[in-house]
């Protein structure tokens, strides 16, 4: 008897080792739409790095959203109504990529566990020396869209903003992007 709930046990945490190592040999066969970069380069990229990463927009976030469709009303003045709003629905990384003309930053999406790779969902490439930047989402079905933002060094924020006019009315979608590592510190005196 004895032995076994010991052969029940050890099959149990055997299943369970086996099932996370079928979900990782699963996931290194499956076929990305998005460009992928894996723990290695992620790591050359940071130890390579020829910049600090405090004062600039590299370093891990939260992201939220909001959509508001600004329509026009039957008195002529415009309405506007949230579509939809998400707080921290996403947690990126942001990451300097020196080695592509195209772009400076790179982000990569932090929301799954043990993967192989990380899908490259955006770019960032920063406008002459102000804290504008231009970037590039990328969807899986092969879309992209861009978005104008800018950056507050001092609260370490990304404030994003598209617009599209569909049917008389105006959508307006803005991403909001609060650093969560690395913080500067303040010093007190």
């Amino acid at each position: 008897m004895v032995w076994a709930i010991v052969w029940l046990a050890l099959l149990t945490v055997a299943s369970g080792c086996s099932i996370e190592k079928a979900y990782l040999v699963r996931q290194k066969r499956k076929i990305y739409p998005l460009e992928q970069v894996d723990f290695h380069f992620m790591v050359d990229r940071y130890v390579n790095k020829s910049q600090p990463s405090l004062g600039t927009i590299e370093g891990i976030y939260s992201v939220s959203s909001v959509v508001v469709k600004k329509g026009k009303s039957l008195s002529g003045q415009g309405k506007e109504r949230v579509k939809a709003q998400e707080e921290n629905y996403s947690k990126v990384a942001i990451i300097r990529d020196d080695r592509s003309a195209d772009r400076e930053y790179i982000e990569v999406s932090l929301n799954k566990a043990y993967l192989p790779s990380f899908s490259v969902v955006g770019e960032f490439k920063e406008l002459s020396e102000s804290n504008l930047l231009m970037y590039k989402h990328f969807e899986a079905r092969g879309r992209s869209t861009s978005f104008t933002f800018s950056y507050d060094k001092v609260k370490d924020i990304l404030e994003g903003v598209r617009t599209e006019s569909v049917n008389n009315s105006i959508i307006t979608y803005k991403l909001t992007y609060v650093k969560l590592e690395p913080k500067s510190k303040t010093i007190n005196y």
